[in-house]
Formats: C-alpha cells, sequence, structure tokens
C-alpha cells in the first residue's frame, strides 16, 4: 500500500492539501483542537475515528460549510479562507456528504449531467460522462433511471460519479460504506482506488469502516476529540495493536 476567485478551467492533476493548526466549532464550542496534517498530490488519506471526533467537521471546514475559528486550509499553497463554497468546488475541492446527495427525481444520466454543469460543454460533458460510466459499469446500465430507483451500493457510486464530473483536485468522502453490504463497499473501494490512481486525485477518506479504508489508503489520520492522536503509514496503523483497540474499535 502506498496515497481570490472561481475558475473554471479543468483543474491540473493532483494537488497538496495542507490543514494547519485548525480549529473549528459550533456556537463557541471546540470540535476540532488544532488539527493538522498534509495530503501529497494523488495520495488517499483514511480520516478515522469514533463517532464524534470530529470527522465530519473536518470535512465541512474543507469544503467551506462550517467557518474556522482559527488556522488554515491551502491547496497548491493557494489559502482557500477567502472563499465560499462554490468558489472552493471550482478551485478543485469536491465533497461527498453522508447521504449520498443524489437527486432523486433525475436521472442517473441527468444528475451526471448536473455535476458537471459548469465544468463541461458538448462534447468534453459527453466524454466526461462516459469516463464516469466506464469507471461504475452498473451506472451505465441504470442510465436512465431515476434516483429513488437505485440501491445504495449504486446511489453511493452516483454520487462520487456526480462528484468527479467536476474534475476535482481534492476529493473528501464522509462515510461512504455507510449502510452497505460488505461485498458493495468492498467494490466501491477499489473503484475508488482506481479512480484515485487514474485520475490523479488526491482523496481524503472518512470512515468507520477502518479495515476497508485502510485497505485503499497510503496513510491513516486518527482523530480523538478533535484531535490528532495518529498519523501513519496505513499497514502501520493496521498493525499497531494497542492504537486498533484504543482508537478504532478492532
Amino acid at each position: 500500500m502506498s496515497t481570490a476567485a472561481a475558475r473554471t478551467e479543468a483543474p491540473a492533476e493532483g494537488g497538496a492539501l495542507d490543514i494547519g493548526g485548525l480549529t473549528v466549532g459550533y456556537g463557541g464550542a471546540p470540535v476540532l483542537h488544532e488539527v493538522g496534517f498534509a495530503l501529497a498530490p494523488g495520495e488517499v488519506v483514511a480520516l478515522l475515528g469514533a463517532n464524534g471526533a470530529g470527522k465530519t467537521t473536518l470535512l465541512r471546514a474543507l469544503a467551506g460549510l462550517v467557518p474556522v475559528a482559527s488556522g488554515s486550509i491551502t491547496l497548491d499553497g493557494d489559502d482557500l479562507a477567502p472563499l465560499r463554497t462554490e468558489d472552493r468546488a471550482r478551485r478543485g475541492i469536491a465533497l461527498v456528504p453522508d447521504g449520498q446527495s443524489v437527486v432523486a427525481e433525475l436521472t442517473v444520466d441527468e444528475n451526471l449531467r448536473l455535476g458537471g454543469l459548469w465544468r463541461h460543454r458538448g462534447a468534453a460533458r459527453e466524454r466526461a460522462v462516459a469516463a464516469v460510466y466506464d469507471l461504475f459499469e452498473p451506472l451505465a446500465r441504470r442510465r436512465a433511471s431515476a434516483g429513488h430507483q437505485l440501491s445504495g451500493g449504486e446511489r453511493q457510486m452516483l454520487a462520487l460519479g456526480r462528484a468527479l464530473m467536476a474534475e476535482p483536485i481534492v476529493l473528501a468522502l464522509d462515510e461512504p460504506s455507510l449502510g452497505l453490504a460488505p461485498l458493495v463497499v468492498a467494490h466501491l473501494m477499489g473503484t475508488l482506488r482506481d479512480a484515485a490512481a487514474s485520475r490523479g486525485l488526491t482523496v481524503l477518506l472518512a470512515e468507520q469502516n477502518v479495515t476497508s479504508a485502510l485497505s485503499i489508503a497510503d496513510r491513516g489520520v486518527v482523530l480523538d476529540l478533535g484531535r490528532v492522536v495518529a498519523d501513519a503509514p496505513a499497514a502501520a496503523l493496521a498493525a499497531d495493536e494497542t492504537l486498533r483497540h484504543a482508537y478504532l474499535g478492532f
């Protein structure tokens, strides 16, 4: 194992994401306490920890959905703090939140095209849609089906495919395996790893399914009560019995 202004041109492949001394909270109560770590271009990092550790808050702060009390988030050296959520998306940050974020009334094809609406036009959009169908073959067979007609696994594939339509530099995912059968999780994780490798994506994967996350990650960052308690190669974390029992529940 190994891992300002809006712009409309396609981002370059890969991106160095640096999170420095990040403190974030709600109503004056901190949830994250001076969290800091970096992701190299093309790296897959598993963000691990129990419920309430701060994983979702960190992803929401990255996307600009919650205010940051102190600290910094930079992408390829550019400070993201001045950017609104939509401008961060255009800069190359894509968030797939818990809940899959599929528009239930739209077809698979319409959901994908919506994801690339501001990024692609004409033939470029058709190529981007075709690339997602190549990556997620079950979606190609369901392209005319409405979102509410899909299985849980298909909806998660669609949510991920829709995010990829924007050609992000950094892809952040919040519990993509939640509620899915083990075989579906294995397929989804493998496809995510393939997507990261083929597209040069930097991936931050928040997961409670620790075994699955570490199986595709280069590194793991463990949060406990809003603080980083471990940052190590995925294989080292999986082999650290004391840490696994203390923080990861297996």
